[in-house]
């Protein structure tokens, strides 16, 4: 646990949303490259960028990351010498996903050999939603304020357990398909197949608690979904448009039934679905209004979701 006025560092976007939602926003001194909610996290200093170029297609992203990583490489970079000056009592980074953010590998070794101050390290790894809960606890505690970490899980799971017990009144169970990256295509793993379960439809793509697997075109055409949600991460809601024509250019596209039947909505996947930390509840609201639209209208149309133009 960390003294009573800590100097926080945090190189994972849904960390930050963390740190801000436990109230602890203004002990943050730095940042990662991707940290950018809420807004006044981004005046502070950024501690790293990414070593490919992040505004190509998603095929040119996949095979820069993918070149990298063959090599052995991190493909991000930590900044040791801010680092050095920040000095923070607190670094909170993740061992997910070498793809998703900076390590807790990358951190340790950017800090190697600076024996001028020894931040303690808190590492997270969520696969689901249980595992999101406890990493919001892990960061209350490191901060200092477990008590408030109990509170804000309280109230994410209540404002979740509200909207899946609206959702099990409807008869329909629709069969959906979250793609988080368009090429190649991915499908959503670890919580968001629970989340797409508690607004009651199934996701037969992705399994939980497990990495996102990448699809093959066949098994989509064959279990042909009644809704498609394109959520690629790391990708705003206009970038996903832009990036969505290329799906049209597939095979059999438009038999497929979700597009026959105007059923495919694309989405903000950068704030939301793959952010693990307080806008799941959001992220899962996003999903009842485009799975269930005669039964959800929460404001979340048009902020973080549209429909595919046809």
């Amino acid at each position: 646990m960390a003294g009573p006025d800590p100097k926080v560092v945090s190189l994972i976007a849904s960390a930050t949303e963390i740190v801000f939602a436990l109230g602890m926003g203004p002990h943050l001194v730095g940042r990662s490259h991707e940290c950018d909610f809420p807004a006044e996290v981004r005046r502070l200093p950024v501690c790293t960028h990414p070593k490919f170029e992040t505004s190509g297609t998603s095929i040119a992203i996949d095979a820069q990351v993918k070149s990298l990583l063959s090599q052995g490489l991190s493909i991000y970079h930590v900044n040791e010498k801010l680092l050095s000056e920040l000095k923070p009592d607190v670094i909170v980074t993740q061992s997910h996903c070498k793809v998703c953010a900076v390590s807790s590998n990358d951190v340790r070794t950017a800090l190697d050999g600076d024996t001028t101050f020894q931040p303690m390290i808190v590492s997270l790894s969520p696969n689901s939603l249980a595992d999101v809960w406890q990493d919001i606890l892990r960061v209350a505690s490191a901060l200092g304020v477990p008590e408030r970490g109990v509170e804000l899980c309280a109230q994410l799971q209540n404002r979740i357990a509200t909207l899946a017990s609206s959702a099990s009144r409807i008869k329909a169970n629709p069969k959906v398909l979250c793609l988080e990256w368009i090429n190649p295509l991915m499908a959503a793993g670890n919580w968001m197949p629970e989340l797409v379960k508690l607004v009651n439809a199934h996701d037969p793509f992705g399994i939980p608690g497990v990495h996102s697997p990448w699809l093959d075109w066949e098994q989509v055409q064959a279990e042909d979904p009644e809704v498609i949600i394109v959520m690629p991460c790391g990708f705003d809601l206009n970038r996903t448009r832009k990036e969505a024509e290329e799906l049209c250019r597939l095979p059999g596209w438009n038999n497929l039934r979700a597009v026959r039947t105007g059923r495919v909505a694309l989405a903000d996947g950068n704030e939301f679905f793959n952010r693990p930390g307080p806008r799941l509840v959001e992220s899962l609201e996003i999903l009842a209004e485009i799975i269930h639209p005669a039964s959800f209208d929460l404001g979340q149309q048009a902020r973080a979701w549209m429909p595919f133009p046809r």
